[in-house]
């Protein structure tokens, strides 16, 4: 039987994107044609298509400008979590400015949905080495969870040598549990990333396949993502550097088919549902980290 997977979304508006950061000033956003709503929607219909409930991380801004999307997600079943306020990247961040961007964005989800929530994925999965100093306030404001670590290696995030499965840390302000997106290994290899984004969207069939049956041979959750905006071949095209533009308009239209191809793989649900965070093993961070 394989461990317990999630199946998350990460609700964020495409020109919101680290991607596009550079060329798309936040004082700007409110004059882009949003499609946040319709994109999401979308999520919604096959969620509901495929009886499955997904943990869904929105960004405050969103949050704020469509609260009746938020209460949407809520009225589905589905679990709703934190994704900042602005989409900064965290070790960008002092810790007063991480702090005032994650109470307001959590202010504005609750608010929006009506009831408390307790995950948060930071933008880019950007709790790196360099950055773990915000679990400590994650803890501090009520977060029982954070999904932001990624062991591999990358330009713009990662955590190479993070411990590849779930891990609870002790913090001076509390403890929240970790919950690292889903890699396999081959033999004397590095941590490969699979099943969720542009990995989902650009490698072939055969490596998500091999990739989520290889973490569950080892017993690790596969938690996965999508981005709303991944569903939406039809987006207006922004003028950005070659790299930023092939990583986030390649194989849009082939979304869907690999998002339902991949839930057809095994049981995905949201981590509320899942069981897994009454996760009760508890380390140092620096004893979560592979030796």
């Amino acid at each position: 039987m394989p461990a317990p997977s999630i199946i998350t979304v990460d609700v964020e508006d495409y020109f919101q994107v680290e991607a596009f950061a550079g060329t798309v000033d936040r004082a700007t956003w409110q004059d882009y044609p949003s499609r946040v709503e319709h994109n999401t929607e979308r999520i919604l219909h096959i969620f509901d298509d495929l009886n499955v409930k997904a943990t869904f991380f929105i960004l405050g801004w969103v949050a704020e400008h469509y609260p009746a999307l938020v209460r949407r997600i809520r009225e589905h079943g589905h679990e709703v979590a934190c994704h900042s306020y602005w989409h900064r990247l965290v070790y960008k961040l002092t810790p007063d400015d991480f702090r005032e961007d994650t109470l307001r964005a959590k202010h504005a989800i609750e608010q929006a949905a009506g009831v408390a929530i307790y995950g948060y994925r930071a933008p880019s999965f950007s709790i790196t080495r360099q950055s773990t100093w915000a679990l400590e306030i994650l803890a501090q404001l009520g977060f029982v969870y954070d999904s932001s670590i990624f062991p591999v290696r990358h330009d713009l995030y990662g955590y190479p040598d993070a411990h590849r499965g779930p891990f609870r840390v002790e913090t001076a302000r509390g403890a929240i549990v970790e919950f690292p997106m889903a890699t396999f290994r081959l033999p004397a290899g590095p941590n490969l990333p699979v099943a969720g984004g542009g990995y989902l969207r650009i490698f072939p069939r055969w490596y998500t396949r091999a990739g989520v049956r290889s973490a569950w041979r080892e017993g690790l959750p596969v938690v996965s993502y999508i981005h709303s905006w991944e569903l939406d071949a039809e987006q207006p095209r922004i003028h950005a550097p070659l790299k930023s533009r092939l990583r986030h308009y390649t194989n849009l239209r082939k979304t869907q088919r690999r998002l339902r191809e991949l839930l057809a793989l095994g049981e995905f649900t949201s981590f509320r549902d899942s069981g897994i965070l009454h996760f009760r093993s508890t380390s140092t961070l620096a004893e979560a980290v592979s030796r």
